[in-house]
């Protein structure tokens, strides 16, 4: 599928199936979940921009993404972060792979490491905390620390939550240290979600695009992120479609 550009950064939006295939054929995937916050971010940090640019794909994980490349009428698959991670560890276990875990905004790796586990037994699979992670990609201690068990762990799949824009520009980084490595995405809050820590929406509220005032409804404090997202992205990303 031929890449779009939204704010100036292509979009690919292909889903699992393409992916798997993909996989299937020994290529090696750096995936973006492109939602509006990381676009409009993008849009204004040109560094940034040229980051997850760079990546093999950049999937359309948020629902106003998937709505502005409707209205454009470019075809595009709607595929979230958490969706994505949970194939990615269904693949891994079915094909014997070994799965990192690092990140979590309060520590969730370990207890979505439990979680994954139970669904998953006998999945091999490390999970680091990570520590702290600047805006610009770099590591305290800790942080290096984790990078260097999950080196010699040599993950081939390596799920990373520091939220964006740092769990991009880490792994622009210091994804090729990875001797092994198939897959790589940033998974933003989906630890939280293993973990039990925050609820995933109902499911139809997840079809119609209402996973906004869910989250809004457990965490009021991303009232300014969720305008963002829901009404300044589309917006800004159909007057730039029509410039």
């Amino acid at each position: 599928m031929a890449s779009n550009r939204v704010l100036g950064v292509p979009i690919d939006g292909l889903g699992w199936g393409a992916i798997e295939g993909k996989l299937k054929a020994g290529e090696k995937l750096w995936m973006v979940t492109a939602n509006p916050e990381i676009l409009l971010r993008a849009r204004k940090d040109k560094k940034y921009r040229e980051v997850i640019s760079s990546a093999e794909l950049r999937l359309v994980d948020g629902f106003g993404l998937f709505l502005v490349s409707y209205v454009l009428r470019r075809k595009t698959v709607r595929l979230t972060g958490v969706e994505l991670s949970e194939h990615l560890l269904q693949y891994a276990w079915k094909n014997h792979l070994r799965v990192g875990l690092l990140g979590g905004e309060f520590g969730e790796a370990g207890g979505a490491a439990e979680k994954i586990l139970e669904a998953y037994p006998g999945l091999e699979l490390l999970a680091e905390e990570g520590g702290g992670i600047t805006e610009s990609g770099s590591e305290d201690a800790k942080a290096e620390a984790a990078r260097e068990r999950l080196i010699l762990f040599s993950p081939q799949i390596l799920l990373v939550a520091f939220g964006a824009p740092r769990q991009e520009l880490w792994i622009h980084e210091h994804r090729n240290e990875f001797a092994d490595l198939r897959a790589v995405v940033g998974v933003g809050g989906t630890f939280n979600f293993w973990a039990g820590r925050i609820r995933r929406a109902p499911a139809w509220m997840r079809t119609v695009g209402l996973e906004w005032a869910w989250r809004l409804l457990q965490e009021p404090r991303r009232i300014g992120r969720i305008w963002r997202a829901v009404v300044i992205f589309p917006i800004l990303a159909l007057f730039d479609s029509f410039r």
